[in-house]
């Protein structure tokens, strides 16, 4: 099922160019931007900072991180697709990050070396997301924060006057596309399963209410594998997508989905206590 998932192989993929166009657009998206940059202050990111990125993509949050962590700080991000890095080093050029082709569950830095790791909309693509947090916790100090988040298609909402062929659309591509299509809700446990302490839950909404570009481009693509995968013929998908369009055109239009953020603390292993000598 999982090497249906475009970004699971983005370098092997039809249309790589696509792929880092629609990051972009999505960066671009006011409601995407509010929902980053608020799991951002939550985790939190703070001035001095040294922080890692795993599958940063072309570079959308690294370009948010380095305001936040100003002169004094470090960015870094890995990306295991050539495509992104080169992607990633076009838009950050002269931002002083470092950027490195490399497998989240490979690492290719030291124990400890990082104040915060992040993964945001990273783990639902992965095949081991547990390797990927427990590198993530291998490479965050003592007393550092690892942070994920995710979205979760099982919490989509949209109004279509056609629910049953909704449900069947959005549903049945999910399935098949992804490995844990309701990734967002796993990552609390993932957390502590990986030795983390102090782990929080931040539960975010997108949602929009004027069909976007962003969110049309969504509804497009869940279109085009729903005829791929033989889940609606061609003329249903366009039935489903003209009722989108005339809900939006009637000001009725509303799509949300639930982000799952969750943020734990790296313990810090703390000396013996040394025994009291016996008294001569």
């Amino acid at each position: 099922m999982s090497e249906l998932d475009p970004f699971r192989a983005i370098d092997r993929s039809a249309n790589p160019a696509a792929l880092v166009a629609a990051l972009e657009e999505r960066g671009r998206d006011p409601a995407q931007r509010r929902l980053r940059r608020a799991f951002l202050r939550a985790v939190p990111i703070r001035r001095r900072d040294t922080v890692l990125e795993i599958g940063c993509g072309t570079g959308v949050i690294l370009r948010d991180l380095i305001p936040m962590v100003g002169a004094g700080g470090r960015v870094a991000g890995v990306d295991p697709s050539r495509t992104m890095i080169a992607a990633a080093r076009r838009s950050c050029r002269g931002t002083g990050i470092t950027l490195r082709e490399a497998d989240g569950a490979k690492l290719p830095f030291r124990d400890d070396g990082f104040d915060v790791t992040l993964a945001v909309t990273v783990l639902l693509h992965v095949a081991d997301a547990a390797a990927v947090v427990s590198e993530m916790v291998r490479v965050t100090r003592p007393g550092g924060r690892v942070a994920v988040q995710d979205q979760d298609f099982g919490t989509v909402v949209v109004t279509h006057p056609d629910r049953r062929l909704t449900a069947r659309i959005l549903d049945g591509v999910v399935d098949r596309l992804y490995e844990e299509p309701h990734s967002g809700r796993r990552l609390p446990g993932l957390l502590r399963v990986a030795g983390l302490q102090h782990v929080r839950l931040y539960t975010d909404v997108f949602q929009d209410t004027t069909l976007t570009s962003y969110t049309q481009t969504f509804f497009e693509r869940r279109a085009e594998h729903a005829v791929r995968f033989g889940i609606a013929r061609p003329d249903e998908a366009q039935r489903w997508l003209d009722g989108i369009t005339a809900v939006a055109r009637a000001g009725a239009f509303v799509m949300t989905v639930n982000y799952y953020g969750t943020v734990g603390v790296k313990p810090v292993t703390s000396r013996p206590t040394p025994r009291p000598r016996a008294r001569a």
